[in-house]
């Protein structure tokens, strides 16, 4: 088991959610839903909060997740399960809309 972090050094829920919300609005802000460009989305906001969060310098490996949907009325579900150190490992998980669009990002930090 690894030893426990500083302060300074630990995941912090406030900030990565608004490295996530900026990265959200950056890339969706006020765009309507297009399937054709959902993957785009998708993978523009996880790259640009995985380059956010590694600007940080906390030592932590980061996954993450990102799901774009049709705001339609729909619901939808999910669920997540890690094996891992309580005392350091974290995750936050932001859910995000607008008019059109329904965004999910989940950020999983191990620390190293």
């Amino acid at each position: 088991m690894a030893t426990e972090l500083d302060d300074d050094e630990r995941f912090s829920n406030d900030e990565v959610s608004s490295i996530i919300n900026e990265c959200i609005s950056n890339v969706l802000g006020e765009k309507s839903f297009s399937n054709e460009k959902a993957a785009v989305w998708s993978s523009s906001i996880a790259s640009a909060c995985i380059a956010n969060l590694n600007k940080l310098n906390k030592p932590y490996k980061y996954t993450m997740t990102c799901s774009i949907m049709q705001k339609n009325g729909a619901g939808v579900h999910s669920a997540s399960s890690c094996y891992w150190d309580n005392s350091n490992d974290a995750v936050c998980s932001v859910p995000w809309e607008n008019d059109t669009i329904h965004c999910i990002v989940n950020v999983f930090g191990f620390a190293v």
